[in-house]
């Protein structure tokens, strides 16, 4: 199915973002590995699985499977084509269930996608991230390789119901190998490893870091 998304979907995409994409032979073509990337709109978890040379799992929210009419059938088809993962947004254990899903991906040696800012930044800025990612690298022992976007924020802004035309840039950079860590990872490691994680993906980006967690929002 993302075979057949990405040939209908791909080329378009190329037309319209003008995508530079830097480093994907740093991306491993089999096994289990984890994109680590900034997050600046709703289109980045779109356009990485259409420039990466192998599928690429994201988690979306499950209300965009739900969505009535022809609009919510397209939806559903291109999300289902792009691997995307549902999962709710509600409920205390919304993020280890979250998490439990991706590790599944990781161990069927899949690709699995994830924003360690945990919602899109609204300034511009590159946010510090959430330990998840580095409880996955830990856990799973799967390699991170971070991804540094630029320009998605000015075709598809917060809030814009439609992107506008443009060019973004994907880089992606030389992966990160963390030794997997039996049983659960201290705070303290996953603190460390994240915040090597986030270091690589703002030299990636090119983006000021803030000395600060993003909100979470119910649009992110």
């Amino acid at each position: 199915m993302q075979r057949a998304t990405r040939t209908v979907v791909a080329p378009l995409a190329r037309l319209i973002f003008q995508p530079v994409v830097e480093g994907r032979d740093h991306i491993p073509r089999s096994g289990p590995v984890i994109l680590a990337a900034n997050h600046l709109s709703f289109l980045d978890s779109v356009v990485i699985p259409l420039v990466a040379p192998r599928p690429v799992a994201f988690l979306a929210k499950q209300e965009y499977f739900r969505q009535p009419g022809l609009k919510g059938r397209l939806w559903r088809t291109c999300l289902t084509g792009l691997d995307a993962v549902p999962v709710a947004r509600d409920g205390h254990r919304t993020a280890q269930a979250a998490l439990e899903a991706a590790l599944e991906v990781l161990a069927r040696g899949g690709a699995f996608g994830i924003h360690p800012e945990g919602s899109r930044s609204r300034d511009g800025r590159i946010y510090r991230g959430r330990t998840g990612v580095a409880w996955l690298a830990l856990t799973s022992g799967a390699p991170v390789v971070p991804v540094g976007l630029v320009g998605t924020d000015r075709i598809q802004p917060v809030g814009a119901r439609l992107p506008r035309p443009g060019r973004i840039i994907v880089r992606f950079g030389a992966p990160l190998r963390f030794a997997a860590t039996p049983g659960s990872p201290s705070g303290r490691l996953r603190r460390t490893v994240t915040d090597e994680i986030m270091a690589r993906i703002g030299e990636l980006s090119g983006q000021e870091p803030a000395d600060a967690y993003n909100a979470l929002s119910a649009g992110s």
